[in-house]
């Protein structure tokens, strides 16, 4: 564990050290504040209950915490091999899964680091109403939950290519595919909508942690996902490595 320790905190400077990290928090939280002004400071705030005020906050954090992690990943094994620094990852005495691991991590920290800085504006709602803490705590537990799968998702992304944009491309028609899979299980006919609304990285799986509600089979949804996609990351740099 001590590759996945060097890794991650080489990782996590790079994000304080670069300007992709803060122009990623600066965007996240300047949207994140523009969309609760709008919903909860704004003039039709006063004909919503505080409860439904934090539900679409969280509505809204969860898009923009899919977004934000997108963004983090591009760069993380794409860049390496931009820079050629990968060969030099390939020969040293670390393995595969330490590198997909310590860069996940730093990823999910960075991110995470994010989020918590948003909570101010769900505290906010205590200024004019009242909510519960345990209310916020799900919520922020699914936000960082789904991240943790988008991050997953970006890192196989970027695992498949040397181009920062082509890692971007796919990510987000991964993520964005499996977003739609809970409007297309509205339409769909069963067992296609069972199957479509159990594979869907937004809707059924996060709409308890919006409500407030922790599901034990949402919390192991988003860490298969997470597992998987960090798995397909690890065997597409075992085949790279030895093409």
């Amino acid at each position: 564990m001590r590759a996945v320790g060097v890794i991650f905190r080489r990782e996590l400077a790079a994000y304080l050290r670069s300007p992709i990290g803060y122009i990623v928090a600066a965007v996240v939280l300047l949207l994140g504040g523009l969309l609760f002004y709008a919903q909860a400071l704004g003039p039709a705030a006063g004909e919503r209950l505080s409860g439904d005020v934090l539900a679409r906050f969280i509505y809204n954090a969860s898009g923009l915490t899919a977004i934000a992690a997108c963004a983090l990943t591009i760069r993380l094994i794409a860049e390496e091999r931009q820079q050629g620094t990968q060969v030099l990852l390939n020969t040293s005495p670390i393995r595969d899964w330490e590198i997909v691991l310590g860069k996940f991590l730093s990823a999910l920290v960075f991110l995470t680091g994010i989020t918590v800085i948003t909570l101010y504006m769900p505290a906010l709602i205590f200024v004019n109403g009242k909510v519960s803490i345990g209310h916020i705590l799900v919520g922020y537990l699914g936000l960082t939950l789904m991240g943790s799968a988008v991050l997953a998702i970006g890192l196989f992304a970027t695992a498949l290519t040397r181009h920062q944009l082509v890692a971007a491309a796919v990510a987000a028609v991964v993520t964005g595919t499996m977003f739609l899979f809970w409007p297309l299980a509205q339409i769909v006919d069963p067992p296609l909508s069972r199957v479509f609304a159990g594979l869907a990285l937004h809707g059924r799986h996060f709409r308890g942690f919006q409500g407030g509600l922790l599901h034990l089979r949402d919390v192991i949804y988003y860490l298969a996902v997470t597992y998987f996609f960090l798995l397909a990351a690890v065997k597409v740099m075992e085949a790279k490595r030895w093409e």
